[in-house]
């Protein structure tokens, strides 16, 4: 196994695992179903346009994993394992509950963000709350879209049910994963 089949936490990366052959098989499905329902045609239209997407997205990737290398080798392990590893506790899930509502950015930052916590001893429970934290409270989200459609009544009572979510699921899973 070379350096590059895995990441610093020792996971093995390979390139075609279970979940790209799966992906592989849908994208094929839909293409042909596609060509017949639309024509031939329309696949290629399709696939021209997402290719261009892909070129405007690589970018911003790249910078994802960078920040994700970036953070593995800038935070010591101890002080990552201290507040969000596996004996952190409440304190850990409190601690990535809040990161994740604070910190902005698309997928293309969290999920490299948080491979480069995990390389740097952030347990998957914490991990797990953060993400989750990510998607339901994202600060970012909130003020800036949610608030300008909606009411803030509607707004408020939104981020008051979802604001204990981050941490349940963090401890269930803490608890499934022991």
């Amino acid at each position: 196994m070379s350096p590059r089949d895995t990441d610093q936490a020792g996971n093995r990366h390979r390139m075609f695992d279970t979940s790209f052959l799966i992906l592989a098989a849908l994208t094929t499905l839909a293409a042909i179903a596609v060509a017949i329902t639309k024509g031939p045609g329309r696949v290629i239209e399709i696939t021209a346009q997402y290719l261009g997407f892909l070129l405007l997205l690589t970018p911003k990737i790249l910078c994802g994993f960078f920040i994700a290398a970036a953070v593995a080798l800038l935070i010591p392990r101890s002080t990552m394992t201290k507040w969000v590893g596996a004996e952190s506790g409440t304190k850990g899930l409190i601690v990535a509950t809040l990161t994740g509502a604070l910190v902005p950015g698309g997928p293309t930052m969290i999920f490299p963000l948080a491979a480069g916590f995990r390389a740097s001893g952030a347990s998957l429970a914490t991990l797990i709350a953060f993400v989750t934290s990510w998607s339901l409270l994202g600060i970012n989200r909130t003020v800036i879209w949610e608030m300008s459609f909606l009411h803030i009544d509607v707004v408020g009572l939104r981020v008051l049910l979802c604001l204990p979510l981050p941490i349940l699921v963090g401890w269930v899973a803490g608890r499934v994963l022991r």
